[in-house]
């Protein structure tokens, strides 16, 4: 089932703002990253409780943990960012979602000499941990049941096709799955359609309603680079055939006749 979700924190930091919105625009799911100017990460157990009466009282789920597990350099402590993980995979079960969105890790930091910096510069010398911190990951997350999902972020180790392809299949673990950013892709110089969209087709469990300009500024959909009306139509049969009503109604809002 295609589902329509947003990060609700766009709308505003306020929790019943988010969801008066969200009632509005007939969306019944949110990927959680944060509510009160709090990363969901950091929420206190009272918070945590308070969201979740909340959102089920309106009959709003959540489509994912929007964590970030990943965006920090890849020399951190893992032993301190695995704590945060299972942290993240107890936060999923609370919310019963089967997902987590994570990354891949940005290049080490405190280089203090030429040379350290061009080896932090190539992400291949850094690849190999990237690799295993991320297989840790998948493994713990195979064993709560819970799918990762990897985000193209600007700057981290997957943030160009080919990378992301190397991350997915080096995994290679059916609980470690991609999200297609287009505008994410576009600011690291990349074609998110056809060629990142065909790229990761096997692994794609989520896309990302973005896009930006050839030179990076990000604009509404359909507005850059990202040729979202001919990505629209290559998913047009699977949204047919699988969408929500909320997807539903969107396919309707720019003239496409549901049937």
């Amino acid at each position: 089932m295609i589902r329509l979700s947003a990060f609700a924190d766009e709308i505003s930091a306020d929790l019943d703002e988010q969801i008066t919105v969200l009632h509005q625009e007939n969306i019944r799911f949110l990927e959680l990253r944060g509510v009160w100017n709090t990363n969901v990460l950091d929420l206190t157990d009272q918070q945590v409780h308070r969201i979740k009466e909340a959102l089920s009282t309106q009959d709003i789920k959540v489509s994912a943990i929007g964590s970030p597990i990943g965006k920090v350099p890849i020399n951190s402590s893992f032993a301190h960012h695995l704590e945060r993980f299972n942290h993240a995979i107890e936060l999923a079960h609370v919310f019963q979602t089967p997902y987590i969105r994570i990354f891949s890790f940005y290049p080490p930091t405190a280089a203090t000499n030429r040379a350290e910096r061009a080896h932090n510069s190539d992400p291949l010398q850094w690849r190999d941990e990237v690799i295993s911190r991320l297989k840790e990951l998948a493994a713990r997350a195979r064993a709560a049941n819970i799918t990762l999902l990897h985000e193209n972020e600007k700057d981290i180790y997957g943030d160009t096709i080919a990378r992301c392809v190397d991350l997915l299949q080096s995994v290679n673990d059916a609980h470690f799955q991609a999200i297609l950013d287009p505008a994410n892709f576009i600011q690291c110089g990349q074609i998110p359609y056809p060629e990142g969209y065909q790229a990761i087709q096997p692994w794609l469990r989520y896309i990302h309603v973005k896009d930006a300009r050839p030179d990076g500024s990000v604009v509404a959909a359909g507005e850059g680079a990202a040729r979202w009306p001919d990505l629209l139509l290559r998913l047009r049969p699977h949204l047919f055939r699988h969408a929500s009503q909320s997807v539903q109604q969107m396919l309707k809002n720019i003239g496409w006749q549901y049937s």
